[in-house]
């Protein structure tokens, strides 16, 4: 059985920490660069509308069925980025974000991988998710992180999953 709320975990260079609202503001600098929503669409958001969202996410899923565990990444002192998944049963879709100025670093790759491992460690045993069809470096994170093309679609998205 998973724990209501995700526990931190690490990977070599990367602090996987479970989601506060104090990390609002450091977070909205993080993703302040609009080019983070090429192909999700959207702008970003500022340090109160975040402040919100993160309220809602650590409250938790009204489905009680259903679980949010939701990670800031921290790289030495500055956070860079934020790593997701819901849990139903032994099932989760995750998402990856690292801010503009720590890509190409492989930072979301190793979250990825290290995200995919906890939640294996978790009992999850179906990993998926959506990814748009020219964000390849996205597709490459998948891909390091066991995640195979399903062929199946979804709100313009291709489905990727480990363990189907």
């Amino acid at each position: 059985m998973s724990p209501r709320t995700p526990e931190p975990f690490a990977t070599p260079r990367l602090h996987a920490l479970p989601l506060r609202v104090e990390y609002a503001a450091e977070m909205a600098a993080v993703l302040s660069d609009p080019a983070l929503h090429t192909f999700t669409g959207g702008l970003p958001e500022t340090p109160e509308s975040l402040r919100a969202r993160y309220t809602r996410q650590t409250a938790g899923s009204p489905d009680s069925a259903e679980l949010w565990w939701n990670w800031v990444l921290r790289s030495g002192d500055a956070l860079v980025g934020y790593v997701q998944a819901t849990v139903r049963g032994d099932r989760a879709e995750i998402a990856w974000v690292v801010g503009v100025p720590w890509q190409g670093r492989g930072y979301a790759g190793e979250a990825a991988r290290g995200l995919v491992a906890y939640l294996r460690e978790s009992g999850v045993r179906t990993v998926i998710a959506h990814i748009h069809p020219e964000h390849t470096a996205s597709a490459a994170v998948a891909a390091g992180a066991g995640l195979t093309r399903t062929g199946e679609w979804e709100d313009g998205e291709e489905r990727w999953g480990l363990g189907l």
